[in-house]
């Protein structure tokens, strides 16, 4: 054992699931070790395989896997690599999960489930004692989980690229796409000493006239009505009066500015599309769009190469190599060594709070 390690802790082992390969070696180059020897591949029949070629008895386990365009897979060769490792009698199993597969959808819909919730709990039954992740949706995410969970900030690494890569960045404004995103907006704001704008309103989107029975009489009564009976008492339901927003517009002064967009994904980017259009129209001569992770799915690098959007920044948390191919204005900022050192700190029982230096719960 290495005299660096507490006595308490065991040898580190890094496992790479194959989700993002590249941002593991990353990870473990910076950690100065080797990765572990691990084999994941599929049946004819699409069933994962996972072995596991050397010991790992008495050892801290770092599984690394973020959610992509395959997230079904992902989700199930990250369960399946964690049971794999404790039913080998590892000490400890850490995941690292820089993208939160299904983060979005941690809120009730009419007639569904929280699959977030869902997921939180098969992560914490698969053997994890420990979970890092990054920028989710919802902060309120971490309390679905059973285990600990280190929620890291990526505003940091986006902050250094504004400084450093927008030579007038101080002739920008922070705009926040919508209301829910003025907190982040005001924090990236505050630390650039910047003014921001909000996004306010929504498109038109024709609501469907379909009747979901929510305001039909109860059965009893009905039964009474079809048979010519008084009902003893009719409760009339209050109509509900949908929300009326306005058409998009800005709130704040854009006007021969820098626009810059922030947010904690982009994954649909035509509404990242209607708003540059706005910013444009309302006079800033340049916009940056800048998030945590790129899904960027579908046709997402055409549509945004199209655009009058002129860069679009996000970090390595999803891999999109193929997306940078097909589009100039995708820029990456490597948010490795952030990860790596969150493995050392919780490694050598290091206090996290180092990682969170000057950053606001509304990242």
């Amino acid at each position: 054992m290495s005299a660096t390690v507490p006595a308490s802790k065991g040898p580190m082992i890094v496992l790479a699931g194959n989700s993002h390969p590249e941002l593991t070696q990353l990870v473990a180059t910076k950690l100065g070790i080797r990765l572990g020897d691990i084999s994941i591949y599929h049946k004819p029949n699409r069933e994962s395989i996972v072995e596991i070629r050397e010991s790992i008895r008495g050892k801290d386990v770092y599984i690394i896997q973020t959610g992509t365009k395959d997230v079904n897979n992902d989700v199930m060769e990250l369960l399946i690599i964690a049971y794999a490792a404790k039913t080998s009698s590892a000490r400890s199993i850490v995941g690292v999960i820089p993208y939160l597969p299904y983060s979005k959808q941690s809120k009730m819909r009419k007639r569904g489930s929280i699959v977030c919730k869902l997921l939180a709990t098969m992560i914490s039954k698969a053997g994890f004692t420990h979970i890092i992740t990054m920028d989710l949706h919802q902060k309120e995410i971490q309390g679905f989980f059973q285990v600990p969970v280190d929620n890291l900030r990526a505003s940091p690494f986006l902050i250094d690229y504004i400084q450093e890569s927008i030579p007038d960045y101080r002739n920008a404004v922070i705009v926040a796409r919508n209301p829910n995103s003025v907190k982040r907006a005001t924090s990236y704001a505050e630390r650039l000493r910047l003014g921001i704008a909000v996004i306010h309103g929504e498109e038109r989107i024709p609501e469907s006239e379909e009747d979901d029975g929510r305001n039909s009489p109860p059965i009893a009564e009905m039964e009474g009505l079809t048979t010519g009976a008084q009902p003893s008492k009719l409760e009339i339901l209050p109509i509900t009066i949908p929300k009326e927003k306005p058409p998009l517009s800005v709130v704040g002064d854009v006007g021969g500015r820098i626009a810059i967009i922030v947010d904690d994904m982009i994954d649909d980017v035509d509404s990242f599309v209607k708003v540059a259009e706005i910013l444009k129209d309302r006079g800033a001569y340049k916009v940056f769009v800048m998030a945590t992770h790129g899904i960027l799915s579908h046709d997402a690098p055409r549509v945004i190469e199209d655009s009058c959007i002129d860069e679009v920044v996000v970090t390595n948390t999803v891999p999109h190599e193929v997306k940078k191919m097909q589009c100039h204005k995708i820029k990456t900022v490597d948010i490795s060594s952030l990860l790596a050192e969150a493995i050392r700190r919780i490694h050598h029982g290091e206090s996290m709070s180092y990682l969170f230096r000057n950053i606001g719960m509304d990242d």
